[in-house]
C-alpha cells in the first residue's frame, strides 16, 4: 500500500490515511483488532501537559498517564533535550561487562531512593522484564545459597505482573494465560486485599488484611516453605481496580517472608515514582522488601527502562567468587534512557510532585467519591493518584455484572463513550467490572472535578441502557 508519511514536528494528519495504514500494518497491544474493521482506529498524535490530541485536533484529559506512565506530563521539552544530549555523546552501549556514567548516575540515585539495604540496581527495558529478572534471581540466589529446591513463588488472584512466560505465570489473570498454556512451572496464587468483596472479616478492615496475609503463609505452608522462592505483590493491586492494602497487611507479610526464607518482591511497576506521593510504594506503607520492580514512571515515558532494586544480602553471593548472574537485556540500562530518567528524577525533587500528590490526594478522592450517589456505583478505592470505581448491578447486595452484560457496558459503551466525552481512562473487567483511573501527577482539583463531572454523565448514561 502506498502511504503518506506524516513528517516530524507536523501538526496536519490526514486522519482517514492514518487510519487505513493502522488497519492494514500495526497490529496494537491487548486489542481486538475485528474492532477496527468499519471504524476509525483513534491515533493520538500529541500531549501537553495532562491533556493529549488526536489526529483530527479533539483534546482529551489523559486520565491513565498513557498507561500509568506519564508522571510529570506530556510536553516535557526538558527530558527531549536529555535525550539528544545523551544520544549526541553516546547513544548506546551495553551494560554486558562495560558501564557508562548515565546508568552508574541513575543507579546511584535510585539506591539513594531506596529503603533498607536496596542498594544494587539491575536495569531491564520495561516491567515485566524487571519481573522476569526478579523471579531468575530468587531462584540462582537459593541455589547459591545452598536451598536449591526453593524456586516456586506466590502471587495473589487478579494479580498482574507482565507478558513473559515468567511474569506471564506470576499473574493471577486466568484469560491472559489460557492461550499460552504451558506457563512455567512454580508459580501459584492465594487471595489479594479486595475488601469489597471480601470473603472473611468483611466488617474488619484490620482484621481482613491479617486474614489475607495469612492465605500467603497457608499457600507457602501447602507447597513447603522447602520449595518457596519469593512473594509477589503490588503495594496497590492494580488488575481488578486497585485494591490497597489493609493496615497491618504487609507487616504481617514481611514477618511470614522471614519465618519461611522467602523473599519479598515488592512490584512497584505502577506504584514507584509517586504514583503513590512516595518515590517507591512500599515507602507509603512501612515495609521494607528484598526486590522492587519498577519501570514506566521512572522516565515517565518518554524512553523505555526498567530495574529490579536489590538488597545487599540478595546480591553477596553475585559479587564474591566466580559466581554470577547469567541475564541481562541489550538495551538495559540504555544511556539515553538513563539520562532521561535523571532528568526526570530531576522534575520530580525540583517541582516536588510527590508532596503535590500527598496533599491532593484527599481531594482526588473526596471528588471521586461524589460518584456513589449513583447507582451503579457500587465501591471507589485506591490510594495517591490510582483509583479504581467498581460497578454494580445492585448496591445493596454488590450483584456485579455478567460476562455478557460486562461485555456491552464495557466494550459496548463505556470505553468509547467516556473517550468521547473527552476523558482517556479504562473500563476494565479482569476482575469485577471497574473504571481505573491514573492521571499525570500534576493536576489538581480543576483537573479532579472535570474526571468526576465525565464519568457522572457517561455512567448515568449507561445505567439507563441497562
Amino acid at each position: 500500500m502506498t502511504t503518506t508519511p506524516v513528517q516530524p514536528g507536523s501538526t496536519a494528519h490526514d486522519t482517514d490515511q492514518l487510519s487505513a495504514d493502522a488497519r492494514e500494518h500495526l497490529w496494537m497491544h491487548f486489542t481486538r483488532m475485528s474492532s477496527y474493521a468499519e471504524a476509525p482506529v483513534p491515533t493520538i498524535v500529541r500531549g501537553e501537559g495532562a491533556r493529549i490530541y488526536d489526529s483530527t485536533g479533539r483534546s482529551y484529559l489523559d486520565g491513565l498517564a498513557g498507561l500509568f506512565v506519564v508522571q510529570a506530563g506530556h510536553g516535557r521539552r526538558e527530558l527531549a533535550e536529555a535525550a539528544y544530549k545523551q544520544a549526541s555523546e553516546l547513544a548506546f552501549f551495553p551494560l554486558w561487562s562495560y558501564a557508562h556514567p548515565p546508568a552508574i548516575a541513575l543507579a546511584d540515585r535510585l539506591a539513594s531512593y531506596a529503603p533498607g539495604d536496596l542498594n544494587k540496581v539491575f536495569f531491564t527495558t520495561g516491567g515485566g522484564e524487571a519481573v522476569e529478572t526478579a523471579w531468575k534471581l530468587a531462584k540462582q540466589y537459593f541455589k547459591l545459597t545452598g536451598k536449591p529446591m526453593k524456586h516456586k513463588v506466590i502471587s495473589r488472584s487478579i494479580a498482574y505482573h507482565g507478558t513473559p512466560q515468567g511474569a506471564l505465570s506470576i499473574t493471577g489473570i486466568p484469560d491472559a494465560k489460557k492461550w499460552f498454556e504451558p506457563l512455567v512451572p512454580g508459580a501459584h496464587k492465594a487471595a489479594n486485599t479486595n475488601f469489597y468483596r471480601a470473603p472473611e472479616y468483611g466488617d474488619d478492615l484490620e482484621a481482613f488484611g491479617r486474614w489475607a496475609a495469612d492465605q500467603i503463609d497457608i499457600a507457602i505452608e501447602m507447597e513447603g516453605p522447602d520449595t518457596v522462592a519469593a512473594v509477589f505483590v503490588e503495594p496497590v493491586q492494580n488488575s481488578g481496580g486497585c485494591f490497597p492494602p489493609p493496615p497491618g497487611y504487609f507487616q504481617r507479610l514481611r514477618e511470614i517472608c522471614d519465618k519461611h526464607d522467602v523473599l519479598l518482591v515488592s512490584d512497584e511497576v505502577i506504584c514507584a515514582f509517586g504514583r503513590l506521593g512516595t518515590m517507591f510504594g512500599c515507602d507509603k506503607f512501612g515495609y521494607v522488601p528484598d526486590i522492587i520492580t519498577c519501570a514506566k514512571g521512572l522516565t515517565s515515558g518518554y524512553s523505555p527502562i526498567g530495574a529490579a532494586v536489590i538488597s545487599d544480602r540478595i546480591a553477596e553471593p553475585f559479587y564474591s567468587g566466580s559466581d554470577y548472574f547469567p541475564h541481562g537485556y541489550t538495551f538495559g540500562g540504555h544511556p539515553v534512557s538513563a539520562a532521561v530518567a535523571m532528568a526526570n528524577l530531576d522534575i520530580f525533587e525540583r517541582e516536588g510532585l510527590n508532596q503535590h500528590v500527598l496533599q491532593n490526594e484527599g481531594a482526588f478522592r473526596s471528588t471521586l467519591e461524589k460518584l456513589n450517589d449513583l447507582p451503579i456505583v457500587g465501591d471507589v478505592r485506591g490510594d495517591g493518584y490510582f483509583y479504581g470505581i467498581e460497578l454494580v448491578k445492585d448496591k445493596a447486595t454488590k450483584e456485579t455484572f455478567d460476562e455478557a452484560e460486562s461485555e456491552r457496558l464495557l466494550r459496548g459503551f463505556l470505553s468509547r463513550a467516556l473517550f468521547d466525552a473527552g476523558l482517556y481512562c479504562r473500563a476494565d473487567d479482569r476482575g469485577d467490572p471497574v473504571v481505573q483511573l491514573a492521571p499525570p501527577l500534576i493536576i489538581g482539583q480543576p483537573e479532579f472535578d472535570e474526571i468526576e463531572q465525565i464519568l457522572r454523565s457517561v455512567l448515568t448514561e449507561a445505567w439507563t441502557r441497562l
